[in-house]
């Protein structure tokens, strides 16, 4: 890949040189030429990435429509997501990724800051799934409790206006190092 951005680097210092520009200008060109389509589709992808007024987990759903849409969100990372029963899940709704970057989601649709059980529970449950990664998602936020917990067992926490870097959050944990 590097053969590439070579290859467009140097076909755009010498265009712009043979143009008439400047040596010191046609050189910044050079360097900053192959970066452009990266620069592009950041650009695109974060003007299609919602605000925290426009992000659906701020509309009225029920628990259930809440983890339907993080599993989209997940969905977004191309990474297998697996839904969970509704029953006997042992406190984990999503199982993000594949072996041994498996991410267990815990999905909470609250009206009032979550506490440190949903932390427990989804920390216990990705042992019985198998998963390497844990995160708590909510469309709140958390109690300190929580977030000490958290913190102690290496535990993700999503909430409120970190929701529009859930995608990125969970490509970070499944992608392999």
């Amino acid at each position: 890949m590097w053969k590439v951005y070579a290859v467009v680097a140097v076909a755009a210092f010498g265009v712009a040189y043979s143009l008439g520009v400047g040596l010191p200008w046609s050189a910044l060109l050079g360097v900053l030429a192959p970066l452009l389509p990266a620069f592009l589709r950041g650009v695109l992808l974060g003007a299609r990435t919602p605000s925290a007024r426009e992000d659906p987990a701020n509309e009225v759903m029920s628990g259930t429509e809440f983890e339907d849409h993080v599993a989209r969100i997940a969905r977004t990372t191309r990474a297998p997501v697996m839904m969970t029963p509704v029953t006997g899940d042992f406190g984990v709704d999503l199982i993000v990724g594949r072996r041994p970057n498996r991410l267990a989601v815990q999905c909470k649709r609250q009206a009032r800051p979550v506490g440190a059980g949903a932390v427990q529970e989804v920390v216990a449950g990705a042992a019985v799934h198998d998963c390497a990664h844990t995160m708590v998602v909510t469309n709140h936020g958390f109690t300190p409790a929580a977030r000490k917990l958290a913190e102690l067992h290496g535990c993700v926490l999503v909430g409120g206006a970190e929701m529009t870097r859930l995608a990125s959050t969970i490509r970070r944990l499944v992608t392999p190092d």
